[in-house]
C-alpha cells in the first residue's frame, strides 16, 4: 500500500471528484461511468485506494438514483466495487494488463451483480434477483469493460508523466 501523503490524498480526492462526475453519466439505472476513476486510482495509487474510490463512487451513483435496489443491496454493490478495483489493481500490477482487465471486468460485472442478486433474493424480494441478473448482466459487463479499458488506457498514457 502506498504511503499516505499530501500528493496521494490530492490524487485520491481528484479521482473521487471524477467518480462523482462519472456517476452523472448513466448507462442504465444505477449503471454509470463512476468506476473508471476508481480503476485508474487502483493503478496509480494502489489497489486499496482504488477500492475506496470505487466504493464512494458507487454510493454517489446509487444516491443520485435514489437507491432503487435498496440500501442493503447497494452496500453489497459498494463492497463489490472495492473488491473489483482491488482485484483489478492487484492483478494488473502483479501479472499483466490483460489479466488485470479480465479480473476487473468479471468482478465488476457478473460476480458483483450475482452477489447483489443473492442479497436482493434473500432480504428484499424473493425471486427478483434472477430477473435482475438476467436483465442487467450484459449491459453491466459491457459498462465494466468500458470503465476498465479506459482506466488502463489512461494509466498507460499518463504513467510516464505522473510520479507519485
Amino acid at each position: 500500500m502506498k504511503k499516505i501523503n499530501v500528493k496521494t490524498l490530492v490524487v485520491m480526492a481528484l479521482c473521487i471528484a471524477l467518480s462523482y462526475v462519472g456517476s452523472l453519466i448513466k448507462v442504465s439505472g444505477t449503471i454509470a461511468f463512476d468506476a473508471m476513476p476508481a480503476f485508474f486510482a487502483a493503478l496509480i495509487l494502489g489497489p486499496v485506494y482504488g477500492g475506496i474510490v470505487g466504493m464512494i463512487g458507487h454510493f454517489f451513483t446509487a444516491s443520485i438514483s435514489g437507491f432503487p435496489l435498496s440500501i442493503p443491496v447497494h452496500l453489497v454493490i459498494g463492497i463489490m466495487m472495492f473488491v473489483s478495483c482491488y482485484g483489478f489493481g492487484y492483478v494488473y500490477k502483479r501479472a499483466n494488463r490483460v489479466a488485470g482487465i479480465i479480473v476487473g471486468v468479471v468482478l465488476n460485472g457478473p460476480i458483483a451483480l450475482g452477489m447483489a442478486a443473492v442479497v436482493l433474493d434473500l432480504f428484499i424480494a424473493r425471486g427478483a434477483g434472477v430477473g435482475m441478473f438476467v436483465g442487467m448482466v450484459f449491459i453491466l459487463t459491457l459498462a465494466a469493460g468500458v470503465n476498465v479499458i479506459l482506466a488502463s488506457v489512461v494509466y498507460e498514457a499518463t504513467t510516464k508523466y505522473i510520479k507519485l
